[in-house]
């Protein structure tokens, strides 16, 4: 699923629009008990309730595509007989309408999954009736010949409320406050099947983690059945890795900015794509060529990546890139620049010293201070 798509989805889960037809969940505790069990309409439940679900649901769509929100294809054999997309698949068709395979599937996920505190498993079923795109890319409500059935499952820490005093307007005291187990945001989470080129694919799913370095393998491999990608920080250090393999002592300061200058010029024109940017060996070759890389070097390149890099690792250029900054470091020094302004540091010699030159404006802090500079008076030779 790319961005657009998701959007999509994500923009059914408001009071208006969800297309939620059934809710189940399971609040487990960490001795991985079954505490509690609903099964419901989604519309029987409060309206207050509703909109506290809903919010939990966007957020399983939110976050990075490629960081927090990965894609993940199904191995041809967990589409056969036993295989796990095969079950998914029964849950998805029993329309969460099915006791014994929606118990089935939390004891699946409780027996694998390691959290020592208490969760609750959300399981969703949606009958999306999905509109036609007119040629000015607006929806048409009320045409539409395909519904687009899935799952959403969210995963949620459960914790105690924060201890403190209220107001108890009975009788017009402050009193303690009870501590009542709050369902917090999602931890993580899947859509199944995924939603590709505005219809149903299901040789794929959506999968979520809140935190992007830690990719549950629990969830993803075991349960789910998927191959994992490299995590996001993986990414990072797989390409840099590469980098510095194979330019060896050819990866010198002005190289590095030039490769990383040339990232985020491919990032800012293709914005507003809808897939993410991949750096692929093509991709990757023309940037180090560009920056004046040699062709020894980047023919190290190629093997490196071909060694490495398989159909399951792309290299995403928001994993290996950040908008934010350009960060400079040695074991003393460490220096963050708007990314957009590199050209304010150079690399040059200075009495036979390498060092970094950074170009001061009129605007100086340091802690927080703003403070002033003085040229040095000139050097003049006496007579």
């Amino acid at each position: 699923m790319n961005r657009k798509e998701i959007n999509e989805i994500k923009r059914l889960y408001t009071k208006e629009t969800n297309c939620i037809t059934r809710i189940c969940g399971c609040f487990v505790d960490p001795d991985k008990n079954k505490k509690a069990e609903i099964k419901d309409a989604f519309l029987s439940l409060e309206e207050e309730a509703r909109f506290k679900y809903l919010d939990i649901f966007k957020k399983t769509l939110s976050g990075t595509l490629g960081k927090n929100l990965i894609n993940m294809e199904f191995p041809t054999e967990e589409e056969e007989e036993g295989g796990r997309q095969h079950f998914l698949m029964q849950l998805l068709r029993s329309e969460l309408k099915d006791a014994d395979i929606i118990s089935k599937f939390y004891d699946q996920i409780i027996e694998t999954y390691d959290y020592a505190d208490n969760y609750y498993i959300i399981l969703i079923y949606n009958a999306y009736d999905i509109p036609r795109i007119a040629s000015d890319n607006m929806h048409i409500d009320d045409a539409s010949d395909y519904v687009h059935s899935f799952l959403m499952c969210s995963i949620c820490p459960i914790k105690p409320s924060k201890p403190g005093l209220h107001y108890n307007a009975a009788t017009n005291s402050i009193e303690n406050s009870i501590r009542d187990m709050m369902v917090e945001a999602p931890m993580l989470g899947f859509t199944f099947p995924a939603f590709n080129d505005r219809n149903t694919d299901v040789h794929q799913l959506l999968y979520y983690s809140k935190n992007a370095e830690d990719i549950s393998i629990a969830m993803t491999e075991i349960i789910l059945g998927c191959h994992v990608p490299l995590p996001a920080k993986e990414q990072k250090n797989t390409f840099n890795t590469m980098i510095e393999e194979s330019l060896g002592t050819s990866c010198e300061f002005e190289t590095v900015k030039s490769i990383h200058n040339s990232i985020n010029e491919l990032v800012a024109e293709k914005k507003d794509d809808p897939e993410p940017l991949i750096l692929d060996k093509t991709e990757v070759k023309g940037i180090l060529a560009s920056s004046g890389v040699g062709i020894s070097q980047i023919e190290s390149f190629e093997k490196e990546y071909d060694d490495t890099i398989t159909r399951d690792t792309p290299i995403m250029a928001t994993n290996v890139y950040s908008p934010r900054k350009f960060e400079i470091k040695t074991p003393d020094v460490t220096i963050n620049v708007n990314p957009e302004r590199t050209d304010l540091i150079e690399k040059r010699v200075i009495d036979g010293v390498p060092c970094l030159v950074i170009e001061l404006n009129d605007s100086v802090a340091v802690n927080g201070i703003r403070c002033t500079y003085t040229n040095p008076p000139q050097q003049t030779d006496e007579a």
